[in-house]
């Protein structure tokens, strides 16, 4: 009886986070798979009996599918423009003295402490035809005219970089402060210069970084809603934006459903692909 009890005891350890994923995680899941497949009905959220018409009619309208790569598209630009600033950025606060590394990370963390909402209409003053960066370049005499900052994909991703950077910043320091500085000496005393150290020995010690990192901005740059509603208004829509409109403007709520699960599941199957190859640069670099 007691061996028994110890072999159920791993169990019963688990059995709090896995009733936790199980309500809040993988039940809203199916939820949704369900709700994709019900039949649309005019003044209702969905009709009886199920059908898979939602998907042909998301498949069938370029409309949708040309939201589909531009959500993508942001995302990943969004991506490199997050690792590209950041890891300069998180390479030297790796490298910083101890006690300046308190305020490193308070610098780092700040913007999370302003809602994500105000920081969105802080770039549409930043950003807008009579905002200060148009203005400013004006009165320089850079530009003749305001630039169209507002309202399409270079916006968005100006906002969403500000909004995500230190969701980048973070992983890769905590990848960068775990490299030995003598690994660096000692390849540098054995003639290799300053690419070849970056590229054999720092990019595949910092690639656990570099993958978590990629990973947390893109996910959140896919499923982010507030920051292209407000910057990228009724002229460049995200799915993120379609779907809460045909669920709340619309009712539309097998639509709305079958465009979320589309999104997740083109997300998921870029983010393994993603893992898969830097998992293996890891391992070879």
């Amino acid at each position: 009886m007691t061996h028994r009890v110890r072999s159920f005891f791993p169990l019963l350890l688990i059995a709090p986070a896995a009733l936790l994923l199980g309500l809040f995680l993988v039940l809203p899941y199916v939820n949704i798979v369900v709700m994709s497949l019900r039949n649309p009905a005019n003044g209702s959220p969905y009709a009886p009996g199920f059908t898979l018409g939602n998907y042909l009619r998301l498949f069938a309208d370029s409309f949708y599918m040309q939201q589909v790569a531009n959500t993508l598209l942001i995302g990943l630009v969004t991506t490199l423009a997050c690792l590209i600033l950041g890891f300069p950025v998180a390479w030297q606060l790796s490298r910083e003295k101890m006690r300046f590394r308190g305020l490193a990370y308070g610098l780092v963390l700040s913007p999370l402490l302003v809602g994500i909402v105000i920081r969105s209409y802080g770039w549409t003053i930043l950003l807008g035809n009579n905002g200060i960066i148009n203005k400013t370049l004006m009165t320089i005499g850079v530009i003749d005219r305001p630039v169209g900052l507002m309202y399409n994909a270079l916006g968005i991703v100006i906002a969403l970089v500000h909004v995500f950077l230190p969701f980048m910043i973070l992983p890769l320091m905590s990848a960068l402060q775990g490299i030995d500085p003598s690994l660096k000496s000692a390849a540098r005393s054995l003639g290799a210069g300053g690419l070849t150290v970056f590229r054999r020995i720092i990019l595949p010690l910092a690639m656990p970084g570099i993958q978590a990192g990629c990973i947390l901005v893109f996910v959140l740059s896919l499923s982010a809603y507030v920051t292209p509603a407000l910057i990228g208004g009724l002229r460049v829509k995200t799915m993120a934006v379609s779907v809460v409109d045909a669920l709340i403007d619309t009712f539309q709520w097998p639509f709305g459903s079958a465009m979320a699960l589309i999104l997740s599941l083109t997300g998921a199957v870029i983010v393994v692909i993603f893992a898969h190859l830097t998992r293996m640069k890891w391992k070879t670099g």
